[in-house]
């Protein structure tokens, strides 16, 4: 997005001096586009609670985050890896004999472009 799109207005400050907040307008805006439905008085409370959630944002921006390495998730998780090997190939027969139709040693489908 950029500030085009949803013009947010800045206040406050953080860690680059700038701290993001949108108004009932931008509310309006983003429900327009989302095709939700709202009135003034759910556009007030959206308007808290979205600047709210925008602080919570901006907060975690004040973490030091020096030397902790990034993760894909919150447990330590390891690759169980096996060997790449064929364990029960050659069977093209028996797999065949499932198909409702084939050709040769290839399954029949029907066709689709004409």
């Amino acid at each position: 997005m950029t500030e085009t799109a949803f013009p947010l207005k800045r206040g406050g400050a953080d860690a680059s001096g700038t701290l993001m907040s949108v108004d009932k307008d931008t509310v309006n805006k983003i429900a327009r586009l989302s095709r939700i439905a709202i009135n003034d008085a759910e556009a007030d409370k959206m308007v808290g609670e979205l600047n709210g959630i925008l602080a919570w944002v901006e907060q975690l921006g004040e973490v030091d985050c020096t030397g902790v390495e990034p993760m894909t998730a919150v447990i330590p998780n390891k690759l169980r890896l096996r060997d790449d090997v064929v364990t029960d190939g050659d069977v093209r027969d028996k797999v065949l004999a499932n198909a409702p139709a084939k050709e040769g040693s290839f399954f029949g489908v029907p066709k689709v472009i004409e």
